[in-house]
């Protein structure tokens, strides 16, 4: 019998939440006998337990971003790295497709699936945002935008990822019409409830989803009793309050935090994960910024650390440093949008009306006037019943294998 063989898709690998999801489902299928692959951009990769097939180079890389920006084509750029890929996939000869990811300026899609339905593969699709419903962007419920349902045209977003300077929308939304429907062995697996709900109302509402939500490693992300956090940053006697993110901007709820910090006392400290340094000179001085980090020890550090970690996010199709949080025993308070509700119950934190900053500082005063311990066993109970990574990357082993019989 010959070794099933997974091929995932993301642009990056090993870090960024994507990555390092397509990097632990590898390694999880690798230990169940499968040969994994995963197809990533010219940047940079983190080692991995997974076979590596790089699309193309970081020149072809500028060139897709340069045709995305001037001709608003984002996915159809890319033509010869894209055929130089699907000959490598065709001596690899994979038994399922996993998408993670198939922007980011590195994947023609058009030709991506002509070889998917030429060889009649089975794809699984996790849907981390909705750009594959949209004529351009990946999140519109920050704008309450219903144009996807029907069809895209007058982009109010032409000016974000990924963002162009004329708007072909309505051209898009057609062509991403006639190449995803066209796939016949097809599940799509967003990460959320709400997600899912979406989907369903899209021109893919006759393909089958499934919610599958996002996995943690609680053999990663777990309580660490002792860290150095608060002495390295001089943090003692603070009560922190954390906010991750990979990109920040207004839909991560930037201008909220800001607006927060000015209503706290001394007692309290933001910390915000993943500012730019042109950023920070934005924020104020009760702000504490830290750049990106990779490492996973650091980032376990300062979640355990925290008191809180803070989601003011107005979308998130997830919401990952939340359940992050909950596995090293911290809890969270996030806005009533979206997928955050969803991973929330009364004894891991509090939900908040969008935009309520009052409503937020009380979230807080309630929380640390109850005491961190008091949510340390059910925010771990919480993350091993819901987001155990081992159970989810199961859900999806078992999905394969359905999908090939």
């Amino acid at each position: 019998m010959k070794m099933p063989k997974l091929v995932q898709f993301n642009p990056v690998v090993g870090f960024g939440s994507t990555g390092r999801i397509a990097e632990n489902i590898g390694s999880f299928v690798l230990e169940r006998g499968w040969e994994s692959h995963i197809v990533y951009s010219g940047r940079p990769a983190a080692q991995s337990k997974s076979n590596l097939i790089q699309v193309g180079n970081k020149s072809d890389l500028y060139q897709h971003a340069i045709e995305s920006r001037l001709f608003d084509n984002h996915g159809q750029s890319s033509k010869s790295a894209t055929k130089q890929l699907i000959k490598k996939l065709e001596v690899v000869e994979p038994s399922v497709l996993h998408f993670q990811n198939i922007h980011g300026y590195y994947l023609n899609y058009e030709i991506l699936i002509d070889f998917v339905n030429s060889n009649d593969l089975p794809v699984v699709w996790t849907f981390h945002d909705f750009w594959p419903i949209t004529g351009h962007c990946s999140y519109f419920s920050d704008i309450s935008c219903n144009k996807w349902q029907n069809n895209c045209h007058s982009c109010p977003k032409i000016g974000f990822y990924p963002k162009a300077y004329i708007d072909r929308s309505s051209r898009n939304f057609q062509h991403k019409k006639e190449v995803f429907s066209s796939i016949r062995n097809l599940i799509i697996t967003p990460v959320s409830e709400w997600a899912s709900g979406l989907v369903r109302n899209s021109f893919l509402k006759d393909k089958e989803v499934r919610t599958i939500y996002n996995g943690i490693d609680l053999n990663t992300f777990k309580p660490v009793p002792e860290t150095k956090i608060r002495e390295q940053y001089q943090l003692e006697g603070k009560k922190i309050l954390l906010a991750l993110a990979t990109t920040w901007g207004e839909r991560k709820g930037w201008s909220d935090y800001i607006r927060l910090a000015r209503e706290l006392s001394n007692e309290y400290v933001i910390v915000m994960v993943g500012v730019s340094p042109i950023q920070k000179k934005e924020l104020p001085g009760n702000i504490l910024c830290i750049q990106r980090t990779n490492d996973l020890e650091e980032l376990v550090a300062w979640y355990s650390t925290a008191d809180i970690v803070l989601n003011l996010s107005y979308q998130e199709t997830f919401g990952l440093t939340t359940v992050e949080g909950f596995a090293c025993g911290t809890p969270s308070i996030v806005y009533n949008r979206t997928a955050s509700p969803e991973l929330m119950n009364t004894q891991v934190g509090e939900i908040v009306v969008a935009g309520d900053i009052k409503g937020v500082k009380q979230a807080i005063e309630k929380i640390t006037a109850h005491g961190k311990s008091a949510y340390l066993s059910p925010c771990l109970e919480h993350a091993k019943a819901k987001f155990n990574a081992r159970d989810r990357y199961n859900d999806y082993l078992r999905l394969y294998e359905s999908m090939m019989a």
